[in-house]
């Protein structure tokens, strides 16, 4: 089976190298594997990394993404693709040689219209922070009921994947990416291949390697822009796809209104105490075990990445439910300012 493998990417200079590596190093056969890195208009040397490995190696073309956003990417890369399955993959990670081909015999076996594996969290860089950032993004409390970053005991019937191989007629049932979702584009987009009779499963013992952002301010950027689409995607789709969306902005919002009712009714000062004192003891504790081994400076890390992910996916998501729901806000002002890659 021919695969297109569509990789967006924009300034990822550090990390298009062994992304690429690892693609070419894939068992598929390198006749049936053709790569479209769509770049987003990168201001770094991507573009002229990626120039000279299309020239060493065919399979490999350089495509231009005018918008500069994932889901123009996206797009792009399918109108162009010539592949029977379609390959969604990104720049900050690296692919075991099986992955591409254990993707597709189970698209084959399975009758599904998309698989995905599960994506293994690595530290950015060697510093406590990076490390407690891999760690949350892998951790249940981090990210709650997420099976393809927490694993899961067998193939699954799920919502979403990451890095998902399609059936190329699965754009054909369902059309192609929404370029109005700058983030959770995935989502939406499986939501309504779902809708049309298509179906998702994880396969968990494929695997993806992942290199998150590797400070907190990087974080919370992206976690907030994560949160501020959810809105937008679930008005898309008519409903909230999955309930852990929402516990982060539920907790922020609970600890609002405690504390304003603490003031005018000081008994709820006992309550807002309790709701912050469960919370602060569930952190301390997934961040004792959660960082079991790797040293005090992690564990303090790690108990400051929970917040960091909770606060700003939780911010994020209420500004998007004020600018969806009062506001009648469509789009960011500036889509292209919002980075590309994860």
């Amino acid at each position: 089976m021919r695969v297109s493998i569509i990789l967006p990417c924009r300034n990822e200079e550090r990390y298009i190298r062994a992304c690429l590596d690892s693609i070419l190093a894939s068992e598929h056969p390198r006749a049936d594997l053709e790569v479209l890195v769509v770049d987003g208009r990168s201001d770094d040397a991507t573009r002229e990394v990626v120039a000279r490995y299309a020239t060493r190696h065919p399979e490999i073309r350089l495509l231009d993404n005018p918008k500069g956003i994932v889901p123009s990417a996206l797009n792009l890369g399918i109108r162009a693709a010539t592949g029977d399955a379609i390959m969604r993959m990104d720049a900050h990670a690296v692919y075991p040689p099986d992955y591409v081909p254990r993707l597709l015999a189970a698209l084959a076996e399975s009758g599904a219209d998309n698989v995905g594996g599960c994506v293994v969290t690595l530290p950015a860089n060697r510093s406590p922070v990076a490390r407690a950032i891999a760690i949350a993004l892998s951790h249940p409390f981090g990210v709650g009921n997420s099976y393809f970053r927490i694993g899961a005991s067998g193939p699954r019937w799920v919502d979403t994947v990451p890095f998902g191989c399609y059936r190329r007629d699965a754009f054909s049932k369902a059309g192609l990416f929404d370029e109005e979702l700058v983030r959770n584009q995935d989502d939406e987009f499986n939501h309504r291949l779902i809708r049309h009779g298509g179906r998702v499963l994880l396969v968990p013992e494929v695997v993806a390697y992942y290199y998150p952002r590797g400070s907190f301010a990087q974080v919370v950027r992206m976690y907030y822009q994560y949160g501020y689409f959810k809105p937008l995607a679930a008005r898309k789709v008519g409903r909230v796809m999955t309930v852990r969306q929402l516990v982060p902005a539920f907790f922020l919002l609970s600890l609002v209104a405690v504390g304003v009712l603490a003031l005018a009714w000081p008994p709820a000062r006992v309550l807002w105490l309790g709701i912050t004192g469960t919370y602060v003891a569930a952190v301390a504790g997934c961040a004792l075990f959660g960082a079991r081994g790797r040293g005090a400076s992690c564990a303090l890390a790690l108990a400051a990445a929970f917040p960091v992910l909770h606060g700003s996916y939780g911010v994020g998501f209420l500004r998007g439910l004020w600018d969806v729901v009062v506001r009648q806000r469509r789009r960011w002002a500036d889509a292209g300012a919002v980075p590309m890659s994860r």
